[in-house]
């Protein structure tokens, strides 16, 4: 269980715990101007409820294919004060069918040549073989107003795999988060925001979690999860 300070995540149905990475695409992504929003795979709920708190009217779809996951993510959901505006589907984002959404956020499995997990949850969580990047990024066009975002998370081999596919079928960056444990540590995850409609250079950014001591968090990341984080 991970208490944040206006609701709850329970994960031990799920393969897939809270994560800081995943808490700073919550966190960092522009979803205010939500009026609609998408989450892909939402695993416990958590981008969907970090969503909710940032957005106050926002409408929130929540999809997942995994029958557990779903399960937890509908119990933190029912137990958070968003619960009205928050609806969990059980099924494939390949074959999802919704009026266009303003915001589309995930945090999508990456892994497709690695050694696999007797647990198939654990397998359905981290390999894409169930949502190669081809078909996210058809799903989201597909699904994306005009004018609408898109924000996804990945570590930085995979967002310039999938930055190539989503290239083609016209979406770019706009925006872009470079995630370091600390400034002296090589970027592990990437956070990209991507429209229609971009400028040739994105605007890009660089976060450490920690100082230099490994231990200390930097006061950035303290800024940025402050609405969040209990020891905040």
């Amino acid at each position: 269980m991970f208490r944040f300070k206006q609701f709850t995540i329970h994960q031990n149905r799920t393969a897939m715990k809270v994560c800081t990475d995943s808490c700073v695409l919550g966190a960092y992504a522009d979803l205010g101007l939500a009026g609609r929003l998408l989450d892909i795979g939402t695993g416990t709920g958590l981008l969907t409820l970090m969503a909710a708190q940032r957005n106050p009217t926002a409408r929130i779809d929540a999809v997942e294919t995994d029958e557990e996951a779903v399960l937890q993510a509908i119990e933190n959901v029912t137990n958070s004060p968003y619960s009205e505006r928050v609806r969990v589907i059980k099924g494939r984002i390949q074959t999802f069918s919704a009026e266009p959404y303003t915001r589309i956020v995930s945090n999508p499995p990456f892994y497709t040549n690695h050694l696999r997990s007797p647990n198939q949850a654990v397998n359905r969580a981290l390999h894409n073989d169930e949502l190669p990047f081809e078909e996210l990024i058809a799903s989201v066009v597909r699904l994306l107003n005009p004018d609408g975002q898109f924000w996804v998370l990945l570590p930085p081999f995979e967002m310039n795999r999938l930055s190539i596919v989503a290239e083609q079928a016209g979406l770019r960056p706009f925006r872009q988060l470079n995630l370091r444990h600390h400034a002296l540590k090589p970027v592990f995850r990437t956070i990209v925001g991507f429209v229609f409609d971009a400028p040739a250079n994105p605007e890009t950014d660089e976060l450490a979690i920690f100082e230099a001591d490994g231990k200390t968090y930097t006061e950035s990341f303290h800024h940025l999860l402050q609405p969040f984080y209990l020891n905040f």
